[in-house]
C-alpha cells in the first residue's frame, strides 16, 4: 500500500473502533492500544513511514496546545501544590526509578536511562477523561487530573530533551549547559511573545476559514521556531496557549469558537489514532528483528518497568495525601482530598500519546532503541488496557461516582447563568423586554410577521444583552472553579448556539478568505 491508502485504512479502522468503544463503554484510547497490538501482530498490515524528527511536532504540539488552552490560570493557582507534586515530583520520581532500572538491568548510559524514564513518566489524561466524561467525580480531583496531564507532559518532555541532548553530545559541555539553562525561560518568553503577535493578527483572521487554518500553522511554526532557537518548545506552546486563553479575545466570534472546538477535537483524536498505529507498526518490525532470547529479555524488562511505573504513582499520590492531611490538621482545616480521591488519582496513571511520540522520536543510534521502544509500548498497553478498562469500576467501588449529584449541580449552574442573563433586563421596560422574559417567545413571532423588522432588531439586541450576562456569570464560575472543564465547555457551547440562533446570516457565515 502507498502512503495515502495506508492512511485511509488507518482512519477507517479508527471510525470502526470509535463506534465499538461507544457501544462497549470502553475508553477509546484503550481500544486504540489493542488496535496497535493487532497492527503489530497481523502479518501484511500496512506500513506508514514517518520521519522520527517530526514526530514530536506532529503529535505533541496540537495536543499540548489544546490541553493548555482549556486549562485556566486561575485553576493552576488554586491547585498549585498538588499540581507541582504530581506534575514535577511524580514525573521526577518515576523517571528516576525507571532510569535506575534501565541503567542496572539494561546497562544504559545515565543520560539514556534518564531519557527512558522521561518517556514512560507522564500519565496521559486521554483515557481517564474518556471515562470521567461519562462519570462525575469531585471537582478538585478532576481539576488536578487535567492540570497534571498538561504540566507533567511539559516536565517529562523537558527531561527527555535534556537527556537526549546530553546523550547525543556524549556528555555535558559548555554549549549543552548554556542551551539547557536558556531553554526554560527562553521557551516561556517566546510563547508569551508569540501570543501577543497572534492576538494582533487575529483581528484580520477571525471569522474566516483562514483563521482556523492559522491556529494549526501557528502551533507548528512556534514549535519549529523554538527547536531552531534551542529553546523549550513544550513550554513555548504551553505559555502561548495559556496566555491566549487568559486574554479571552482570541476567538471573538461564537461561530468560530464552536467550529474551532470541533476541529481541534477531531484533529487530536486523529493524531492519537495515527500514533497508536505507527507504534504498532514499529513494534512489529522490532519484534521481527529480535532473537527469541533477546525478545524474552526485553519483555521481562518491560514488565518490570510497568510495575515500577504503577507503584511509583501510588507512592507519590498516597504520600502527598498523607502530607495534605497532616498539613490540614496543623492549619485546623478540612483536607482538600480524601484517601479515596488519592487512590483514584493513583489509578488514573495511564500512559498514552506523549509516551508513544517520544519513543517514536528516538534517533536510530539511541542505545538499545529496540528495547526502549518496546518497553514504552508495553507501558502504554498495560496501563491503558488494565487501568483504563477498570477505571469506571474503581470509581464506583470508591464511592466517587457522583453522576446524580452532577446532574443536579449542572441544573443549578444553568439556573444561575439564566438568572444572570435575565437580570441584565432589569432596566428594560419596553414590551419586547417583557416578552423576552417569557421564555424568548418574541423571536418566533417576529419572524412570522415581516412587518416587525424593527422589533426583530430590538429583540436581537435584548437577547445579546442577556447572553452577555450569561457569559460573564459563566466566566466567574470558571475562575472560581465551581464547574469542571467539561461542564464549562458544555455550557459555553449552549450559550454560543443561543447567540448563533439570533445573529443575522452575515454574522454567522465563515468566509473563505
Amino acid at each position: 500500500m502507498n502512503f495515502f491508502e495506508s492512511l485511509l485504512l488507518i482512519l477507517l479502522v479508527a471510525v470502526v473502533l470509535l463506534q465499538l468503544s461507544r457501544r462497549l463503554a470502553v475508553p477509546y484510547p484503550s481500544m486504540l492500544a489493542l488496535a496497535g497490538v493487532a497492527v503489530a501482530l497481523v502479518p501484511g498490515a500496512p506500513y506508514l513511514a514517518l520521519d522520527p524528527e517530526t514526530a514530536l511536532a506532529l503529535f505533541i504540539a496540537p495536543a499540548l496546545l489544546d490541553a493548555a488552552f482549556d486549562f485556566p490560570i486561575s485553576t493552576a493557582r488554586r491547585f498549585w501544590l498538588p499540581l507541582v507534586v504530581f506534575a514535577l515530583g511524580g514525573v521526577i520520581v518515576t523517571a528516576a526509578f525507571v532510569g535506575l532500572a534501565g541503567h542496572l538491568f539494561l546497562g544504559l548510559p545515565i543520560a539514556a536511562a534518564v531519557v527512558l524514564g522521561a518517556i514512560v513518566a507522564p500519565p496521559d489524561a486521554a483515557a481517564a477523561t474518556a471515562v470521567l466524561s461519562g462519570m462525575s467525580i469531585p471537582r478538585s480531583t478532576d481539576a488536578v487530573l487535567r492540570g497534571e496531564s498538561l504540566f507533567n507532559d511539559a516536565a517529562a518532555l523537558l527531561i527527555f530533551s535534556a537527556g537526549l541532548s546530553i546523550q547525543s553530545a556524549g556528555g555535558i559541555d559548555t554549549e549543552v549547559s548554556v542551551r539547557l539553562l536558556l531553554a526554560v525561560p527562553g521557551g516561556i518568553a517566546l510563547g508569551v511573545a508569540a501570543a501577543w503577535i497572534i492576538r494582533k493578527l487575529n483581528v484580520f483572521l477571525t471569522g474566516t476559514l483562514g483563521g482556523n487554518l492559522m491556529q494549526f500553522v501557528q502551533t507548528f511554526l512556534l514549535w519549529i521556531l523554538a527547536e531552531k532557537l534551542h529553546l523549550s518548545a513544550v513550554l513555548a506552546i504551553v505559555a502561548f496557549a495559556m496566555t491566549l486563553a487568559n486574554t479571552g479575545d482570541t476567538l471573538s466570534s461564537a461561530r468560530m469558537r464552536v467550529q474551532s472546538y470541533a476541529v481541534w477535537t477531531a484533529v487530536v483524536f486523529v493524531l492519537n489514532v495515527v500514533a497508536f498505529m505507527l507504534m504498532g507498526m514499529q513494534v512489529r518490525d522490532i519484534v521481527a528483528d529480535m532473537s527469541p532470547a533477546h525478545l524474552m529479555e526485553a519483555i521481562t524488562f518491560a514488565a518490570l518497568i510497568v510495575v515500577i511505573v504503577i507503584l511509583a504513582r501510588f507512592a507519590v499520590c498516597l504520600s502527598f495525601n498523607l502530607f495534605e492531611h497532616w498539613l490540614a490538621r496543623q492549619q485546623n482545616r478540612l483536607p482538600r482530598a480524601t484517601p479515596r480521591q488519592a487512590i483514584l488519582a493513583s489509578w488514573c496513571g495511564m500512559r498514552g500519546l506523549v509516551t508513544l511520540a517520544t519513543a517514536f522520536a528516538l534517533p536510530a543510534d539511541f542505545p538499545q532503541r529496540d528495547v526502549v521502544v518496546l518497553t514504552a509500548f508495553a507501558v502504554v498497553l498495560a496501563t491503558l488496557v488494565f487501568q483504563g478498562l477498570t477505571l469506571a469500576p474503581v470509581i464506583r467501588w470508591l464511592g466517587l461516582d457522583r453522576r446524580g449529584q452532577g446532574a443536579e449541580e449542572l441544573t443549578r449552574l444553568r439556573r444561575r447563568i439564566a438568572q444572570a442573563g435575565i437580570a441584565r433586563l432589569d432596566n428594560e421596560t419596553d414590551p419586547d423586554a417583557e416578552r423576552l422574559r417569557d421564555k424568548f417567545r418574541l423571536e418566533q413571532e417576529a419572524y412570522d410577521d415581516p412587518t416587525r423588522a424593527a422589533s426583530v432588531d430590538n429583540y436581537r439586541r435584548l437577547v445579546l444583552t442577556v447572553i452577555a450576562g450569561q457569559r460573564a456569570a459563566l466566566e466567574e464560575l470558571r475562575i472560581a472553579y465551581e464547574l469542571t472543564v467539561d461542564e464549562y465547555n458544555l455550557l459555553l457551547e449552549e450559550i454560543d448556539w443561543r447567540e448563533l440562533s439570533v445573529l443575522p446570516e452575515d454574522a454567522r457565515r465563515i468566509e473563505e478568505t
